[in-house]
């Protein structure tokens, strides 16, 4: 499949407090605020539709698998970034303290598909994975 201009995602996460989602997503990810209600709250997470729900009863389970001697969680989400963007919430998550999966690193060192990727989890246990390439064109790389 090819496309010409990407098409925004949308998907909808569970979360345990609405506030502590503002704070992560809205002023520690710099993801502006859309709608929200008292159930719910959308962000505008780097042009795609990040929607927190507010069900605390339904927090992530912690299920990985192995990649590169990592333990990448299996459901997560995130966003490809360019290069300068991904170093600059690289630094941004570091200063804050941020406790990561994954340390900001380079995977694939060398190989088709070489990438810069780091793991965190948002204060209700979804995973999320920001990952940027030199090259965009190997993102679908074999």
């Amino acid at each position: 499949m090819t496309t010409t201009q990407i098409s925004p995602f949308h998907i909808a996460i569970p979360v345990r407090d609405l506030d502590s989602a503002r704070k992560f997503y809205g002023d520690l990810l710099g993801c502006p605020e859309g709608r929200s209600t008292d159930q719910w709250i959308d962000f505008n997470f780097y042009g795609h539709q990040v929607v927190t729900h507010l069900a605390p009863d339904e927090a992530c389970k912690d299920t990985s698998n192995e990649v590169e001697g990592h333990a990448v969680p299996v459901r997560h989400f995130g966003a490809v970034l360019k290069m300068e963007e991904w170093e600059q919430l690289a630094d941004r998550l570091q200063a804050a303290g941020t406790n990561f999966i994954i340390a900001p690193d380079i995977r694939f060192k060398g190989e088709p598909g070489e990438q810069a990727t780091m793991f965190f989890r948002d204060p209700s246990g979804n995973a999320v994975e920001m990952k940027a390439f030199a090259d965009i064109s190997a993102l679908f790389a074999k």
